[in-house]
């Protein structure tokens, strides 16, 4: 058999398309909404490679459309959960001795599916079933997800090639075995290119995967697996469940082989199963890698020398895209009281502006919330603001869910910087704003490092380069993805790795090699070409007489 020393096509980030009218894009994009809401899609679970149908079965249907139905998919138990374990142990000796470049070709295939034939297909999965409008669908499903998977391969190849110094009749070299035993991957609803991220990372670093999609995205997910499946990933590698949280914790967190986890979700759902992982400690054959990012509690922070348009456009795009469902989402501000009139009156006349309604209208800037448990909560918040005197609701607060989970971009004044909505994550498209007094800039600055449990993203807005870095300072532990005049979101894979600190998960940074480092377990290997033949070394010999 041939060998050699391969080297993967160089990464790039895949190209956005516009989608304006009249592109090809937008026609094809279109024929596929049509398609997909003119049937009803049956989703069963992949287990070992087969498809597992339960008759147990749960209707899906647009967060903007509670009328249409989607289709369907078979809620599993127990005896899935379990099925989905047994197969990943049974692949994973044949994957685990797979040659790596084997591997790689897979998951490069697949970001050239998501690229181009599954394009619009991923695309129209997440903007029915997620409520995502065109943009936002595309940068997630179609290029972040692409991204991820071949800037994931490069990062592998660089895990492998970095190898120790040898001495004189040695070699030393080391070995990136994977984990040993099964990793569990738990995926969120709101962004497609992780649900396809936490699998296939492990994945391609030699494990074999159990993944639980989060209820509200299995529409997409069905099309991740389809495009793995036609990549080539083998039976049992990545192995898809659709149970309840307790009954797949009860099954995974008890078994002798679990040996990673992998996570995007709430902070609590996180400490509560970290809480598990721990009490089961001595039941696990070697040490699990728990990985997770988390919570957000994100900050946009103005100095008085700020461009007032350049902090609205980030107000508006950081805030309200994709209804503030992000991780990365702004959801408190910090404005100078010099500037605040003006930028207060930018943010209303762009908001002024946005249309609210279904992503099939593309002319719609803000879709719906996900479903009626955050739009419930949501609307209590708001309507807890409209009545407190530390608060006041200067732009949108009206909620609608006749037809669709529907939440206007809503902007609360607040003259206490610990406000409620100032500290606790919302995940909704509500902005809390403090307006502080210019000269208390630096205690404005210890407040806002102080306030909150997490440390995700945020942003500062100032001219004033020495501002910006007294800011940059001053909150290090703030964000673990900072920016400076830019908006708190759009992380790109392989420009800006993701992932904070504090009560935001552990930091192990998404889209670079630090995150799949923790998916091996490394062997070291020393071959000594000319061993010594005598246990004597030579401090042990006599002096010589004089």
């Amino acid at each position: 058999m041939p060998k050699g020393i391969f080297q993967v096509p160089p990464p790039k980030n895949e190209p956005i398309l516009s989608y304006a009218p009249g592109t090809a894009e937008r026609s094809e994009l279109k024929k596929q909404l049509k398609l997909f809401r003119s049937q009803e899609m049956d989703i069963h679970m992949f287990i070992g490679g087969e498809e597992v149908r339960t008759g147990n079965k749960v209707s899906i249907h647009p967060p903007h459309d509670l009328n249409h139905c989607l289709g369907y998919y078979h809620q599993g138990d127990e005896v899935q959960v379990h099925q989905a374990i047994d197969a990943a142990l049974r692949a994973r000796t044949d994957w685990a001795n797979l040659s790596w470049e084997h591997r790689a070709s897979i998951f490069l295939k697949a970001a050239d599916l998501i690229a181009g034939p599954y394009r619009q297909k991923i695309n129209a999965a997440t903007m029915l079933g997620q409520s995502k409008n065109v943009f936002q669908a595309e940068i997630d499903s179609a290029c972040e997800l692409a991204d991820f998977l071949r800037f994931n391969v490069y990062y592998m190849t660089q895990i492998y090639g970095d190898q120790p110094s040898s001495s004189p009749t040695t070699w030393n070299r080391v070995e990136y075995r994977p984990l040993e035993g099964f990793v569990f991957a738990l995926t969120p609803f709101n962004f497609t290119s992780i649900a396809g991220n936490l699998p296939s990372a492990p994945a391609m670093m030699g494990n074999v995967v159990v993944w639980k999609p989060s209820k509200t995205a299995i529409y997409s997910a069905h099309v991740i697996m389809e495009i793995f499946r036609e990549a080539g990933v083998p039976d049992g590698v990545i192995n898809m469940v659709f149970a309840s949280g307790p009954v797949v914790a009860e099954e995974v967190f008890s078994h002798p082989e679990f040996a990673g986890f992998h996570f995007t979700g709430s902070t609590e759902v996180f400490q509560s199963i970290w809480k598990t992982i721990g009490n089961n400690i001595h039941r696990y054959k070697s040490y699990p890698r728990i990985v997770g990012e988390t919570g957000g509690k994100d900050f946009i922070i103005a100095h008085k020398s700020c461009d007032v348009k350049a902090v609205a456009t980030a107000i508006t795009r950081g805030a309200f895209e994709y209804q503030g469902q992000k991780c990365s989402a702004a959801s408190r501000a910090y404005m100078p009281a010099s500037r605040w009139n003006e930028i207060r009156d930018e943010v209303l006349r762009q908001l002024g502006e946005v249309k609210m309604g279904p992503p099939e209208d593309f002319r719609n800037f803000v879709n719906a919330v996900i479903d009626e448990a955050s739009f419930d909560k949501l609307e209590a918040v708001i309507k807890e603001a409209a009545g407190h005197p530390e608060a006041e609701i200067i732009a949108g607060g009206k909620c609608d869910k006749s037809t669709g989970y529907f939440i206007e971009p809503t902007i609360i004044l607040t003259t206490n910087p610990h406000y409620r909505t100032m500290q606790e994550e919302l995940f909704g498209p509500i902005l809390t704003v403090y307006v502080y007094d210019d000269q208390k800039y630096d205690e404005t600055l210890d407040i806002l490092d102080k306030t909150s449990m997490y440390g995700l993203t945020g942003a500062v807005f100032a001219q004033d380069r020495y501002i910006i870095e007294k800011t940059t300072k001053a909150l290090v532990n703030a964000a673990g993805n900072f920016y400076i005049n830019d908006k708190p979101t759009g992380a790109v894979v392989g420009q800006q790795p993701f992932g904070g600190a504090r009560g935001s998960g552990t930091n192990d940074k998404a889209g670079s090699l630090l995150n799949l480092i923790r998916w091996v377990s490394p062997r070291t290997i020393k071959e000594n070409f000319v061993p010594p033949t005598d246990f004597k070394y030579p401090f042990m010999q006599e002096d010589e007489l004089a």
